[in-house]
């Protein structure tokens, strides 16, 4: 099976040439009103029922961003591709949203806090996830939650992080973890898929 561009193993890969093409995936764009509203449902079980802030690392285009601001949230969107950080601005311009350029490892957000760090196919790709675990969970006010999607992806030359690793990372930094298999639901990803994906979501 293919990898979506975004598994690529090649750490040079240019972001930026990538964002006009990037919406093309099923998932990332959500395109599709069925697999729009698989990720509004999961998405609304994962984040508080009261309106709250959300910090969306590694937002690319900013798709989640868009479902969780028509949820009523507060959005902080970072990513390291202007390219699709000035696509992320368009989708939700008029909404209570804020898009930065930045690492997503070290966001560029000072003082700010959070109720959740949300972060969706980025801690596999990053050289020390360890350590920027340990970082988001500083940037959650207390009783927040880390809202991580994750997986490993391909058969051939699989590239991820499984659960049980994450989880093991999780354990010292979370009073409660909670994982979701995510594989069986097509409709999240526009096809059936075979490789281990999954949602796990931290309260800190």
């Amino acid at each position: 099976m293919a990898k979506h561009r975004e598994f690529d193993a090649d750490a040079d890969l240019d972001w930026d040439a990538e964002a006009a093409s990037f919406d093309d995936e099923p998932d990332h764009g959500l395109r599709d009103p069925r697999v729009r509203a698989a990720w509004a449902d999961r998405l609304r079980s994962w984040l508080p029922g009261r309106a709250c802030d959300i910090l969306d690392l590694g937002c690319g285009t900013g798709s989640l961003s868009l479902l969780a601001s028509e949820q009523g949230h507060r959005v902080t969107g970072v990513d390291a591709s202007p390219a699709m950080v000035d696509l992320a601005r368009a989708k939700l311009a008029g909404r209570d949203a804020a898009f930065l350029v930045g690492d997503a490892a070290t966001p560029p957000v000072g003082e700010q806090r959070f109720d959740v760090v949300l972060v969706r196919h980025v801690l596999w790709a990053l050289p020390d996830p360890g350590r920027a675990l340990r970082h988001w969970r500083e940037l959650l006010r207390p009783g927040g939650r880390l809202v991580l999607v994750e997986g490993v992806w391909g058969t051939v030359s699989p590239v991820g992080i499984p659960a049980e690793r994450l989880a093991a990372l999780l354990e010292p930094l979370a009073g409660q973890v909670r994982v979701e298999p995510l594989s069986g639901d097509a409709a999240l990803w526009g096809r059936a898929v075979d490789d281990e994906r999954y949602a796990m979501v931290a309260t800190v």
